[in-house]
């Protein structure tokens, strides 16, 4: 890392070996969702004129849904703020996971900042992050790619774990999502490992072919369009090498992929790129129940 970038978000002495510390501990959401509720106005039939009153118990209705919203909305901002991403697992227990996960500081201030932001929740949880950087460092990767970064809490942790050589093509479509991403990557010193591609990622993946990038690639991590999954693998299939993963995000979908009731667009996308992958004998695959479940899929052969 950059001077500078050390400077400001250095480890703690005790953790410096481990390149991390913990998460801190996350305060009482039932408190954060009362505070909430508590900021709404007061009842407004006790401040109605008397030709009004007779609407006051439809308005206190529509001031008590707007209160359950903002607590609601305050819930998932501190849910995102904390990383609590993972399927199946109980506040106390998920705490304990957070508090056992090794988080640059860095990375604990983009996810902190990323919480704000609309669609928060498609951020992977620290969880998720570590894993892959501890895949990208099992493989000695060099080169990576991603697809779908948001604001790039799983590709700089990717970058961080990568030797000063190497490389990840960042595939993102959303500009105001990347420059949050490219100023995070300047602040943690990688944005020279960093390649971004600002464009419809299919794109990006079939220019890297015609550039003649077949099978040069160690990693690759998506996390995007669900009705794309199967486009984005068949690509990625012909850019990453033997031996080389593919891990895909979100297989387990909320949950929604085991409910017969559940038929929405993208659920069934999911389910039939789960079925095909599971079928598929060119890949080895483990589907693994962290955050909203990720299969890591490893390639047996050239086509």
């Amino acid at each position: 890392m950059r001077r500078s970038a050390v400077a400001r978000h250095s480890l703690p002495p005790a953790a410096a070996a481990a390149f991390g510390f913990g998460v801190a501990p996350p305060r009482a959401l039932q408190s954060l969702a009362m505070a909430a509720a508590a900021t709404t106005s007061p009842p407004l039939g006790s401040c109605l004129p008397p030709c009004h009153r007779r609407r006051s118990s439809m308005c206190s209705s529509s001031s008590a849904a707007s209160s359950a919203s903002a607590a609601t909305t305050a819930l998932a901002v501190e849910e995102a703020r904390r990383g609590m991403k993972q399927i199946g697992m109980e506040p106390p227990l998920y705490d304990y996971l957070l508090a056992n996960v090794r988080e640059y500081p860095i990375l604990r201030d983009l996810r902190e900042e990323t919480a704000a932001m609309r669609g928060s929740q498609m951020q992977v949880s620290p969880a998720q992050a570590q894993l892959l950087a501890m895949l990208v460092q099992i493989l000695g990767a060099q080169r990576c790619i991603e697809v779908g970064v948001f604001t790039g809490y799983s590709s700089l942790a990717v970058a961080l774990a990568l030797p000063e050589s190497g490389r990840l093509v960042a595939c993102e479509r959303d500009e105001r999502c990347l420059e949050v991403a490219k100023r995070y990557y300047r602040l943690a010193g990688v944005a020279h490992k960093v390649d971004v591609k600002h464009a419809l990622a299919v794109d990006s993946l079939k220019s890297l072919l015609e550039s003649g990038e077949a099978s040069s690639y160690d990693f690759a991590f998506v996390d995007a369009d669900k009705k794309m999954y199967e486009e984005y693998f068949e690509l990625l299939l012909k850019l990453v090498r033997v031996g080389g993963l593919i891990v895909m995000d979100n297989v387990l979908w909320y949950g929604r992929v085991a409910d017969p009731l559940v038929n929405d667009p993208k659920t069934i996308s999911i389910r039939d790129f789960n079925k095909k992958l599971l079928e598929d004998t060119r890949v080895n695959i483990s589907m693994v129940p962290i955050g909203d479940g990720m299969t890591i899929c490893r390639k047996l052969e050239d086509d």
